[in-house]
Protein backbone atom coordinates (compact mmCIF):
# COMPACT_ATOMS: atom_id res chain seq x y z
CA UNK A 1 0.00 0.00 0.00
CA UNK A 2 1.35 3.49 -0.67
CA UNK A 3 0.41 6.60 1.47
CA UNK A 4 1.94 9.92 -0.52
CA UNK A 5 1.51 11.97 2.07
CA UNK A 6 3.63 9.84 4.71
CA UNK A 7 7.14 10.57 4.43
CA UNK A 8 8.55 7.29 6.26
CA UNK A 9 6.76 5.50 3.42
CA UNK A 10 8.09 6.93 0.51
CA UNK A 11 6.58 9.82 0.68
CA UNK A 12 7.24 11.43 -2.92
CA UNK A 13 3.94 11.85 -5.30
CA UNK A 14 3.63 8.96 -7.83
CA UNK A 15 6.50 6.74 -6.30
CA UNK A 16 9.30 9.94 -6.30
CA UNK A 17 11.84 9.87 -3.51
CA UNK A 18 10.68 12.45 -0.71
CA UNK A 19 12.80 14.87 0.69
CA UNK A 20 13.15 15.77 4.16
CA UNK A 21 10.23 18.18 5.53
CA UNK A 22 10.84 22.33 5.03
CA UNK A 23 10.54 22.98 8.53
CA UNK A 24 12.74 20.55 10.06
CA UNK A 25 12.58 18.59 13.27
CA UNK A 26 9.48 19.62 15.76
CA UNK A 27 10.42 22.71 17.91
CA UNK A 28 13.06 23.60 15.65
CA UNK A 29 13.30 26.97 13.98
CA UNK A 30 15.79 27.41 10.70
CA UNK A 31 19.24 27.67 12.53
CA UNK A 32 18.31 24.69 15.03
CA UNK A 33 16.41 26.61 17.66
CA UNK A 34 13.20 27.04 19.01
CA UNK A 35 10.82 28.79 16.06
CA UNK A 36 9.62 31.63 18.18
CA UNK A 37 10.63 32.76 21.69
CA UNK A 38 8.45 32.40 25.11
CA UNK A 39 4.88 33.13 24.91
CA UNK A 40 3.96 36.96 24.46
CA UNK A 41 7.46 37.13 22.57
CA UNK A 42 8.90 38.05 19.09
CA UNK A 43 11.83 36.67 16.85
CA UNK A 44 15.47 36.38 19.35
CA UNK A 45 12.36 36.82 22.71
CA UNK A 46 12.05 40.29 21.76
CA UNK A 47 8.62 42.04 22.77
CA UNK A 48 6.12 41.49 20.01
CA UNK A 49 5.45 45.23 19.72
CA UNK A 50 6.48 48.55 21.36
CA UNK A 51 5.85 52.44 21.63
CA UNK A 52 5.82 53.71 18.19
CA UNK A 53 9.11 54.77 17.18
CA UNK A 54 10.71 52.78 20.01
CA UNK A 55 10.71 49.27 17.91
CA UNK A 56 10.67 45.63 19.89
CA UNK A 57 13.02 46.69 22.20
CA UNK A 58 10.25 48.57 23.74
CA UNK A 59 9.71 46.89 27.76
CA UNK A 60 8.87 48.42 30.85
CA UNK A 61 9.17 52.18 31.48
CA UNK A 62 12.93 52.66 33.03
CA UNK A 63 11.44 54.38 35.94
CA UNK A 64 9.00 53.87 38.69
CA UNK A 65 5.82 55.54 38.59
CA UNK A 66 4.63 58.83 39.71
CA UNK A 67 4.72 58.64 43.83
CA UNK A 68 1.13 60.14 44.18
CA UNK A 69 -2.66 59.26 42.78
CA UNK A 70 -4.03 60.52 40.18
CA UNK A 71 -6.87 63.60 41.57
CA UNK A 72 -9.48 62.15 39.52
CA UNK A 73 -8.87 58.21 41.35
CA UNK A 74 -8.58 59.80 44.73
CA UNK A 75 -11.99 59.00 45.69
CA UNK A 76 -14.12 57.28 48.34
CA UNK A 77 -13.75 53.60 48.39
CA UNK A 78 -17.90 53.25 49.03
CA UNK A 79 -18.44 54.41 45.56
CA UNK A 80 -20.51 51.82 43.56
CA UNK A 81 -19.14 49.24 41.42
CA UNK A 82 -19.78 49.23 38.04
CA UNK A 83 -20.90 46.54 35.89
CA UNK A 84 -19.90 47.04 32.64
CA UNK A 85 -16.82 46.41 30.97
CA UNK A 86 -14.05 49.38 29.63
CA UNK A 87 -14.02 49.81 26.62
CA UNK A 88 -11.02 49.22 24.60
CA UNK A 89 -10.84 52.43 22.91
CA UNK A 90 -10.94 54.55 26.12
CA UNK A 91 -7.75 52.45 28.01
CA UNK A 92 -5.98 52.50 24.57
CA UNK A 93 -5.21 56.37 25.01
CA UNK A 94 -3.32 55.14 28.07
CA UNK A 95 -0.64 52.79 25.73
CA UNK A 96 2.79 53.48 27.00
CA UNK A 97 1.71 55.86 29.79
CA UNK A 98 1.74 55.56 33.35
CA UNK A 99 -1.82 54.08 34.69
CA UNK A 100 -3.77 54.54 37.66
CA UNK A 101 -5.82 51.68 37.70
CA UNK A 102 -8.70 50.35 40.11
CA UNK A 103 -10.20 46.60 40.20
CA UNK A 104 -13.71 45.40 41.53
CA UNK A 105 -13.16 44.83 45.10
CA UNK A 106 -10.55 48.00 45.14
CA UNK A 107 -7.51 46.59 44.43
CA UNK A 108 -5.45 49.39 42.94
CA UNK A 109 -1.88 49.78 41.23
CA UNK A 110 -0.06 51.51 38.87
CA UNK A 111 0.00 49.85 35.33
CA UNK A 112 2.00 50.80 31.91
CA UNK A 113 -0.19 49.46 29.51
CA UNK A 114 1.56 48.08 26.32
CA UNK A 115 -1.44 46.04 23.85
CA UNK A 116 -5.28 46.51 24.17
CA UNK A 117 -7.46 43.97 23.08
CA UNK A 118 -11.21 43.72 21.95
CA UNK A 119 -11.48 42.32 25.99
CA UNK A 120 -7.92 42.24 27.54
CA UNK A 121 -5.32 44.55 28.45
CA UNK A 122 -1.63 43.76 28.65
CA UNK A 123 1.52 45.68 29.70
CA UNK A 124 3.68 46.29 32.92
CA UNK A 125 2.48 46.24 36.32
CA UNK A 126 4.24 48.13 39.66
CA UNK A 127 4.59 45.85 42.45
CA UNK A 128 6.25 48.35 44.72
CA UNK A 129 9.89 46.88 43.75
CA UNK A 130 9.97 46.69 39.88
CA UNK A 131 7.63 46.51 37.13
CA UNK A 132 6.64 42.90 36.00
CA UNK A 133 4.38 41.90 33.25
CA UNK A 134 0.53 41.40 33.69
CA UNK A 135 -2.88 41.31 31.73
CA UNK A 136 -5.98 41.79 32.61
CA UNK A 137 -9.64 40.95 31.06
CA UNK A 138 -11.45 44.94 30.54
CA UNK A 139 -14.21 43.70 32.32
CA UNK A 140 -12.50 43.92 35.86
CA UNK A 141 -11.25 46.98 35.24
CA UNK A 142 -13.40 49.13 37.38
CA UNK A 143 -11.49 52.73 36.51
CA UNK A 144 -8.71 54.16 35.26
CA UNK A 145 -6.26 57.24 35.12
CA UNK A 146 -3.12 57.87 32.83
CA UNK A 147 -0.54 60.73 33.20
Amino acid sequence: MFFPFFPSQGGGQFGQPSSPPPFGPPGQGPQGGPPFGPPGQGPQGEPPFGPPGQGPQAGPPMNPPPSTIPQSMQISQSQDVSTFAVDPGSIRGCLYRYTYVRLSRFQQFWFYPTYVGRRSVAGYRWNGFRWVYFGIDLERIQSFSCV
